[in-house]
């Protein structure tokens, strides 16, 4: 079976970090070489570009922000993630191209032309066998986020930001039923868990 590419996309403090960990725990305990990672970041230029991004205090155009996502995202995939495909690792990631789709373009108003023109180009095609998308009330999200520390730059966005990016990765998920799967990630995190599991052994067929 060819190694396999999972993404996990939702909101802020949707429970995405905690369910890659699992999910990686679990893959591995079933013996499939995996790779967890998370965007933006998981290359040395990419995790360069987190910190300018997330903690770098600049209020980026959104042409300029969503161009920064898809370079540290073009690093990760040709750095990280494809050659971990290629070596037969699976890879399960915290967020992905979704995510700028919803960010930049939803969030904050970005034609999503610019945001196709780009994907073109950094990933020629590249895309998630399977993506778990996260689904939490925005307000939730939000509470379990701010419990964690100071916020990062997207965290401190106000509550209609986060109200249209919760909507657009469910919009992203009934587009493409094919690739996505929706988690009711209200529940507790074995519930979740539990569900993701279904999820990657009727699509990806690997039972965990």
């Amino acid at each position: 079976m060819p190694a396999r590419f999972i993404t996990l996309e939702g909101g802020e403090g949707a429970g995405k970090t905690t369910l890659s960990l699992r999910l990686a725990t679990a893959l591995a305990a079933a013996g499939v070489p995996v790779l967890r990672t998370r965007e933006p970041g998981g290359a040395p230029g990419a995790e360069a570009l987190r910190a300018l991004m997330l903690h770098g205090g600049v209020a980026w155009d959104p042409v300029a922000e969503a161009m920064l996502m898809f370079a540290a995202r073009r690093e990760h995939v040709a750095k990280t993630i494809r050659p971990a495909l290629d070596a037969g690792i699976w890879v399960v990631c915290d967020r992905f191209a979704d995510s700028t789709l919803a960010y930049q373009c939803h969030g904050h108003g970005l034609d999503r032309t610019v945001w196709q023109r780009l994907a073109e180009v950094a990933l020629d095609g590249f895309a998630p066998d399977l993506t778990l998308v996260l689904d939490l009330p925005p307000d939730a999200g939000m509470a379990r986020a701010l419990s964690r520390g100071a916020p990062d730059r997207f965290e401190r966005m106000g509550a209609a930001f986060h109200a249209r990016v919760h909507a657009a990765f469910l919009a992203i998920a009934e587009a493409e039923p094919e690739r996505c799967a929706v988690l009711d990630a209200a529940q507790p995190p074995d519930a979740v868990f539990a569900a993701a599991a279904s999820a990657v052994a009727a699509r990806l067929g690997i039972a965990l």
